[in-house]
């Protein structure tokens, strides 16, 4: 496949930018305010090296991607709109794709990587958002029925209600998230037995409004609360969750969110945050200080349109979900 590297990618039928930006929430200003931010850079720390993918069915185009993984190989398993996984390399080159088993009621939303005991172990956890269930697929594509947890609609523990994201810890256990009537985190054993649930619908602390992201460290599991415009932390070495803080609010500065939909996690400890509302990707420390900001709102190379996700791989590098672009976007992290 011939990466594509033009100034601009653009539908068929652009959308005049002030247009956009009143689509998406933002005002004009948006285009500035990381720029009016003081001592944290604006976009273009991080110069875009790679563009690839365009809207289309074929293999190697994209119908608004919706999820995005890496595995330890650096390929990427990116899932959008037509329930196709497609499998890329580091370069954008096409591998490999199938396609969920049903998508008539919608599309998944989440994936991740389950890292085995040897590389060939290792499994594609998806989560089958509108069929309430995660699925399991060998990182070939076949299917593992037997390791599926859910395909019930309910509140009830091992129902759901519209699945986000699905991890599994060091232990083999699953984490599995979930919006909708129960915005809950549900845990269960590595053989899919439940275990224990915690959170529900609200505003304040230990609360979810869509919990979309989830995404484990050794014993902290991060959980970007995309509708509370928050990232909450909790603690999972014991047999019950301990909460160990939240970050951020809603607003367009730096430290703040507007629709975090998915984080990376960095080798210094500090996270990359994808945000759906602003259209950029932020930089915190460990401690939750913002460090930087890249992206803006459009359709040239560097702006994101509705950004759904993103990887980091293993030269330091982070690949951008530039959804409704229907498009990835590779460039260095983000600097201060």
């Amino acid at each position: 496949m011939r990466h594509l590297r033009q100034p601009a990618l653009r539908q068929s039928t652009p959308m005049p930018r002030r247009a956009m930006l009143k689509r998406a929430g933002l005002g004009t200003a948006a285009l500035l305010t990381a720029a009016a931010t003081g001592c944290v850079p604006a976009s273009g720390h991080g110069q875009t090296e790679l563009v690839w993918g365009r809207r289309g069915q074929s293999s190697g185009r994209f119908l608004k991607p919706r999820a995005i993984t890496i595995d330890r190989n650096d390929q990427l398993y990116i899932v959008d709109t037509t329930g196709r996984i497609q499998v890329f390399d580091r370069d954008g080159n096409w591998l490999r794709q199938w396609r969920t088993p049903e998508t008539k009621n919608g599309r998944p939303t989440g994936l991740a990587i389950q890292h085995g005991r040897r590389p060939e172990d290792d499994l594609l956890l998806v989560a089958d958002t509108h069929y309430y269930r995660m699925l399991v697929y060998r990182l070939d594509g076949q299917r593992i029925e037997s390791k599926e947890i859910g395909g019930q609609p309910g509140r009830d523990p091992g129902q759901f209600a519209f699945v986000t994201d699905a991890v599994s810890d060091d232990d083999g256990c699953y984490y599995i998230g979930e919006y909708g009537d129960s915005d809950r985190i549900q845990k269960f054993d590595p053989d899919g037995n439940f275990m224990t649930q915690w959170g529900g619908t609200g505003r304040e602390q230990k609360k979810f409004v869509r919990p979309q992201s989830l995404v484990i460290a050794g014993d902290v599991l991060w959980i970007a609360d995309a509708c509370n415009h928050r990232i909450q932390r909790y603690d999972i070495s014991g047999p019950a969750p301990r909460w160990i803080d939240a970050w951020g609010q809603q607003g367009q500065q730096p430290g703040q969110f507007h629709y975090p939909y998915d984080l990376a996690l960095l080798a210094d400890g500090g996270v990359l945050v994808c945000e759906y509302g602003n259209q950029r990707i932020q930089r915190l420390a460990a401690d939750g200080t913002p460090l930087s900001i890249w992206g803006a709102p459009g359709f040239e190379i560097g702006q994101l349109y509705q950004p759904w996700g993103l990887v980091v791989d293993s030269k330091n590098r982070m690949h951008v979900l530039d959804s409704n672009n229907h498009r990835i976007q590779r460039t260095r992290l983000p600097v201060s």
